[in-house]
C-alpha cells in the first residue's frame, strides 16, 4: 500500500495524467517503501514476460466419448454388492486351497528335561553383563555431561571477565574525565 495522493498502480501503468505522473515521481524519489512497491511491480511485468506462452489443447474430450466409460474392475470396485461377493468368493477359495495343500504336522519329541541351575547360572552372567554395561554406559554420559557443563561454565566465566573488564574501563574513563574536571576546577554537572 502506498503512501502517495495517487496510485502507484495507475502510475505505473500510465494512467495518470501528466500532473498526477510528475507528483508521483517527485513522491517516489522521497519515499522508499513506495519505491520499493514500484521495484515489485516492475518485477512482476518482467517475470509476466518472461513467462512462456503454451497452447490450448487441440481437442476438447466431452462426457458423452467412450474415454470416460468406466472399465469392468472400476464398475466393479463401484458396485457393493458385487464387490463383497467377489471378495467372499475368493477367501472361500484361499480357504479351500489352504486346506487342500497344508502339509500334515510335523511329530515334535517331548521336551528334554530342563537344568534349572544352569540356567538359574545363564541368567545370572548375563543380568552381571547387562549392568556392567549400562554402568559403563552411565559413567560415559556422566562425563560427556561433565565435559559440556564445564566449556559451558568457561565460555560463562570468559563473558563475565570481559563484562567487567569493560565496566573496569568505562569506571577508568569516567575517573580520568571526573580527575580532570577536579583538577581544572570544573565543580559542575556530572555525566
Amino acid at each position: 500500500m502506498s503512501c502517495s495522493p495517487f496510485d502507484l498502480k495507475d502510475y505505473f501503468f500510465g494512467v495518470l495524467e501528466a500532473d498526477g505522473q510528475r507528483a508521483v515521481e517527485t513522491h517516489v524519489a522521497a519515499c522508499a517503501a513506495c519505491r520499493e512497491e514500484l521495484q515489485a511491480l516492475n518485477l512482476v511485468r518482467a517475470n509476466l514476460l518472461a513467462a512462456p506462452d503454451e497452447e490450448p489443447p487441440r481437442r476438447i474430450a466431452f462426457v458423452s466419448d467412450p474415454v470416460f466409460e468406466p472399465r469392468w474392475w472400476q464398475r466393479l470396485w463401484r458396485s457393493g454388492p458385487q464387490l463383497g461377493f467377489v471378495s467372499a468368493g475368493i477367501l472361500a477359495a484361499a480357504i479351500l486351497v489352504h486346506a487342500v495343500t497344508r502339509p500334515a504336522p510335523p511329530v515334535v519329541p517331548p521336551p528334554a528335561p530342563v537344568d534349572v541351575a544352569a540356567i538359574e547360572h545363564d541368567v545370572a552372567q548375563r543380568v552381571a553383563k547387562a549392568v556392567a554395561e549400562s554402568e559403563t554406559r552411565q559413567a560415559a554420559r556422566f562425563e560427556k555431561a561433565m565435559a559440556e557443563r564445564e566449556r559451558e561454565l568457561e565460555f560463562q566465566r570468559r563473558a563475565d571477565l570481559a563484562t567487567m573488564q569493560e565496566s573496569v574501563s568505562y569506571l577508568k574513563k569516567t575517573m580520568g574525565v571526573n580527575i580532570a574536571r577536579i583538577n581544572r576546577g570544573d565543580f559542575g554537572a556530572t555525566q
